[in-house]
């Protein structure tokens, strides 16, 4: 059994029920999985590489619900910077439906080499065009080849402009074969087992680009082989306006009336839902990915994040799409959500450790995983570290170095272990040559531009 042991952490943030903080303290893994968490002098024994992480506060790796990585390609688009959520994807759509499998490959990577230097060791991404020769498979081998923690959402769009959708019908797929090939992605791929690195979501994209049939045998589809649902939900008040003038009802009445509610099931954004849904979303034990950066750029509106988790719902952190965020850091995501709850509600709305809280614990209970999100024995070893003597930090981390990961200027991760495996060491992601990529990407972001 391979053993490793982070040494000497200046702290550890368990995120655990009683938020423990362990001050000069180590862990121990074994095989992927948390052995043991103590002083230095109690983790002792024999171990297959050591870690030095003294002047770091360690904290569990970070969990982002919603991301769209083939965004990547179209971050501050002119024809996209001050617009709504209809205008953007209108302005957008066109030029993704040039996209590749080349196109898709190299998105994925620059989204989770960012997103892994932020802190995070787990994503939900939610592509839902598949234009020319794509692929989910290509996004699952460049995350299985990166070492990264990936939830991967098989996502559509059938109703084209033609049906009165917003996509162009040269960008949507035949609603047979949306079907079929969802199915091969999770007879293929899906790892339901505790620690699986690789999971399949069914992700029609929203009420405005499928039809009500789609969603219903989708949802049928995802229940039938155990895996989760997710989509786009009460974004915009345009949004409400389609759905009551389309189907007669809101959008969270949609959900409901077409089994799209339950603990398996996710929606991104939740801007816009009525006092009563709150409660309704709440009793089903939905998840929320809330996308506070994204809300802003687009001007959506501020989620009622505090009444949904009051509610009972389950609500984590989402950077949302590389064209509308415009950029892929967790840990900014968790600042901008306790910044937003406190204008929206007053300075004690949200706490440091309640955002952190939502970007861990929360964004696993989202995804319906109980094996990360929080350290402890027995969890999968997604372990993170900032160092605490580093610029952003300066002054801030000597009062509280937990709270100051939110408070401060987000950092980059110095350390990062997915699974147990180095991933990031002294703020280098290992095993990726950077320049290398970003030039590759670069190369694809004209080319689509050019068309």
């Amino acid at each position: 059994m391979a053993t490793t042991v982070l040494r000497n952490a200046a702290f550890i943030a368990t995120m655990d029920d009683h938020d423990t903080l362990h001050r000069d303290a180590s862990i121990r893994i074994v095989d992927g999985r948390i052995d043991a968490i103590g002083t230095a002098d109690e983790i002792t024994g024999h171990a297959d590489e050591t870690i030095d992480a003294s002047g770091h506060i360690l904290i569990p790796g970070l969990v982002n619900t919603h991301h769209h990585f083939y965004q990547t390609l179209t971050r501050n688009l002119p024809a996209g910077q001050n617009s709504n959520l209809f205008n953007w994807l209108v302005a957008h759509y066109p030029i993704w439906a040039r996209m590749d499998a080349g196109s898709i490959d190299v998105s994925t990577r620059i989204a989770i080499a960012e997103l892994m230097l932020s802190g995070c060791t787990t994503a939900a991404d939610h592509t839902y065009i598949w234009p020319n020769d794509a692929r989910v498979d290509d996004q699952i081998h460049a995350a299985r080849e990166m070492g990264f923690r990936f939830h991967a959402a098989r996502g559509s769009m059938s109703v084209g402009q033609s049906r009165g959708g917003l996509p162009p019908d040269h960008a949507v797929e035949a609603e047979e074969f949306i079907l079929s090939d969802s199915q091969r992605v999770i007879e293929t791929y899906h790892d339901d087992r505790a620690g699986a690195m690789t999971r399949i979501v069914l992700a029609p994209c929203s009420p405005f680009s499928v039809s009500t049939d789609l969603m219903r045998e989708t949802a049928k589809m995802a229940r039938h082989y155990g895996v989760h649902l997710h989509t786009h939900l009460a974004e915009t008040l345009d949004e409400e306006h389609y759905c009551r003038e389309l189907f007669g009802q809101t959008p969270v009445e949609y959900a409901e009336a077409n089994d799209w509610v339950g603990d398996d099931v996710w929606f991104a954004h939740m801007v816009h839902p009525h006092e009563t849904e709150i409660a309704r979303l709440g009793a089903h034990r939905c998840g929320v990915a809330h996308c506070p950066s994204s809300n802003m750029r687009l001007a959506s509106g501020v989620a009622p994040v505090k009444a949904l988790q009051a509610a009972g719902a389950r609500v984590g952190l989402g950077v949302d799409g590389s064209a509308s965020n415009d950029s892929s850091h967790m840990l900014s995501e968790a600042r901008q959500a306790m910044l937003l709850q406190r204008l929206q509600n007053g300075p004690e709305a949200m706490s440091a450790t309640e955002a952190l809280r939502l970007a861990t614990r929360g964004g696993a209970e989202v995804l319906g995983r109980n094996d990360i999100g929080h350290l402890a024995v027995g969890m999968a070893a997604d372990i993170v570290g900032y160092r605490l003597d580093s610029l952003p930090l300066a002054g801030g981390a000597v009062h509280d170095p937990l709270a100051a990961l939110v408070f401060c200027l987000p950092p980059r991760v110095d350390l990062s272990l997915i699974n147990g495996r180095l991933r990031v060491h002294r703020g280098q992601l290992l095993g990726v040559d950077i320049p290398q990529l970003v030039a590759r990407h670069n190369a694809a972001a004209t080319a689509l531009i050019n068309g």
